[in-house]
């Protein structure tokens, strides 16, 4: 998968690598099978979560890359 940005839907993000599901349970995203948040951007969910999505991201994408 490409690098991860605020628009990436979350639930191609968890098909490409499901390891990452800690890095939304840790901002309170307890439903990551729910459909509505899957098919979610990054930056919906954070704002949602009143999280921020820029730190998400850069989070996601330094998982990722290991």
């Amino acid at each position: 998968m490409t690098e991860i940005t605020k628009d990436t839907i979350i639930g191609d993000i968890l098909d490409a690598c499901p390891d990452a599901a800690p890095l939304f349970l840790e901002i309170g995203m307890h439903c990551l099978g729910c459909p509505s948040s899957r098919g979610e951007t990054v930056e919906q969910a954070c704002l949602v979560h009143g999280t921020d999505a820029d730190e998400l991201v850069a989070k996601i994408n330094a998982f990722m890359s290991k």
